[in-house]
């Protein structure tokens, strides 16, 4: 009897405050099981950026160590999560005429399509694009919905997001994990990643956006139609509530980011605390409401706004969240996130997760047992040749 074929992903998501590693299991006709995870404090980034390099090299190597301690494994290949306030998305459009005198669309007339697009959008100096969804499309003139391949038609148009990065970050995260003997698979936009298992098909299917507020930085992704359809990073993020927490209370940053999480335990005015929260909070939702405005999504989003990362634990967010921006609020937990040691517990390991689960999205590697297979077969068809 075959053994069952395992595979093996994991998900490196190195975030300005914190490092988080997440190693998934995947045995064929079993749901995916968390086998291994590492965490560690982020030193050497700023904004998303590496400021240190020897610093986040220690960083990503504590994680990493953590990681392989839990799962028995040493890792090798991974997924890497990209944010900082460099990452943005654009819109862009191509067009491409079909090339076969029957007029069916084929890949070569999607691909040439996709290739105008990215080469009619203008700044792309020093920046590097790292994905792209394809969100609408049209044959002579009419949207078709879905696939275009197969079908009958002179010109086919694209209408695509593409999302974009600074090249020299990206170069700077990606040689930080060589360095450390893990080959980096794929590059994945965090809030991309985090979206995978933050939110669920019906969410990304009518309209929903997901807030990410980290350390230094907010991130917004909107989707609809089951895809991403805007992206954009904010250079605000929760320390700076902890700052001004210190700064109002006058409190060590140590004791203000314990008060911003806990709330003030009767030694604190809890109204002045609230009022320093609410203040800043209320900025990063009306950052995120401009943007919504500008991609004409404010309001108009059914499955309204789901908080992750270290900022959604601060208490009463949601109902902020949901005053503000005028549209349901909750907040994100990892779903199906099973493990056999310790679960991931919060909106913050999301990225990591989401990471994992693309890796196992991949095509398979060859395993022993499918090249066993080849070989059988090799010999069967030889043998009646031999001497």
């Amino acid at each position: 009897m075959r053994a069952p074929i395992k595979r093996i992903s994991t998900g490196i998501d190195v975030g300005t405050h914190t490092t988080r590693i997440v190693i998934i299991e995947h045995t064929r006709g079993e749901a995916p099981r968390i086998i291994g995870t590492g965490v560690a404090e982020t030193r050497g980034l700023r904004h998303g950026y590496i400021v240190n390099k020897m610093d986040a090299l220690k960083s990503v190597s504590q994680a990493i160590a953590h990681a392989e301690k839990m799962a028995g494994i040493k890792i090798t290949n991974a997924l890497l999560s990209v944010g900082g306030i460099s990452l943005e998305s654009v819109v862009s459009h191509g067009s491409a005429t079909i090339s076969r005198a029957s007029g069916e669309v084929g890949d070569q007339d999607i691909k040439k399509a996709a290739s105008e697009a990215e080469e009619s959008l203008a700044h792309l100096t020093n920046k590097r694009i790292i994905h792209r969804i394809p969100l609408r499309y049209k044959l002579d003139g009419k949207e078709v919905l879905g696939d275009p391949k197969g079908m009958i038609g002179s010109k086919l148009e694209v209408k695509m997001l593409v999302i974009t990065c600074l090249e020299q970050h990206l170069n700077d995260i990606v040689r930080v994990i060589e360095e450390l003997g893990v080959e980096v698979d794929d590059i994945i936009p965090s809030p991309i990643a985090a979206g995978q298992v933050a939110l669920n098909k019906k969410q990304r299917s009518v309209g929903c956006a997901l807030v990410n507020i980290g350390a230094e930085t907010v991130s917004i992704a909107v989707f609809e139609n089951d895809i991403p359809i805007s992206l954009q990073v904010f250079p605000i993020g929760s320390t700076d509530i902890t700052n001004d927490i210190a700064l109002g209370l006058k409190i060590p940053l140590d004791e203000a980011e314990k008060v911003k999480i806990s709330g003030p335990s009767g030694t604190y005015s809890k109204k002045k605390l609230d009022e320093i929260i609410e203040a800043r909070l209320e900025d990063i939702f009306e950052l995120i409401e401009a943007h919504l405005k500008k991609i004409n999504r404010n309001g108009l989003l059914p499955a309204g706004i789901v908080l992750t990362g270290g900022g959604a634990g601060i208490a009463t967010i949601e109902d902020l969240a949901k005053a503000v921006l005028k549209l349901p609020s909750s907040i994100a937990h990892p779903a199906g996130a099973t493990a056999s040691k310790n679960p991931i517990k919060d909106s913050s390991w999301l990225v990591a997760y989401g990471l994992a689960l693309y890796g196992l999205q991949k095509p398979e590697a060859p395993t022993t047992s499918n090249i066993d297979d080849v070989l059988t077969m090799l010999k069967k068809w030889i043998k009646p040749f031999l001497p």
